[in-house]
């Protein structure tokens, strides 16, 4: 694997492990007020959704250098 592909990987296991600790903090600390509940899952959905964009992105880009390598090997 190319090192771009690594440095994403390191980020999209970085962004799963924060929302991970941000869980586990929310659930030590208790339920809290209805507000912040609805705030912290709105945060947490639009990182995911931000992650899942982010992994899109590294596969299409795994693919156009897949494909640039094959190419280059068949000149």
């Amino acid at each position: 694997m190319s090192i771009f592909v690594e440095g994403a990987l390191v980020l999209i296991l970085a962004g799963i492990a924060a929302i991970v600790v941000a869980l586990g903090i929310k659930l030590f600390k208790g339920t809290g007020d209805r507000a912040a509940t609805a705030e912290d899952a709105r945060v947490i959905q639009e990182t995911y959704q931000g992650l899942t964009r982010l992994e899109k992105r590294i596969e299409t880009l795994e693919t156009i250098l897949f494909d640039r390598k094959r190419e280059d090997h068949r000149e």
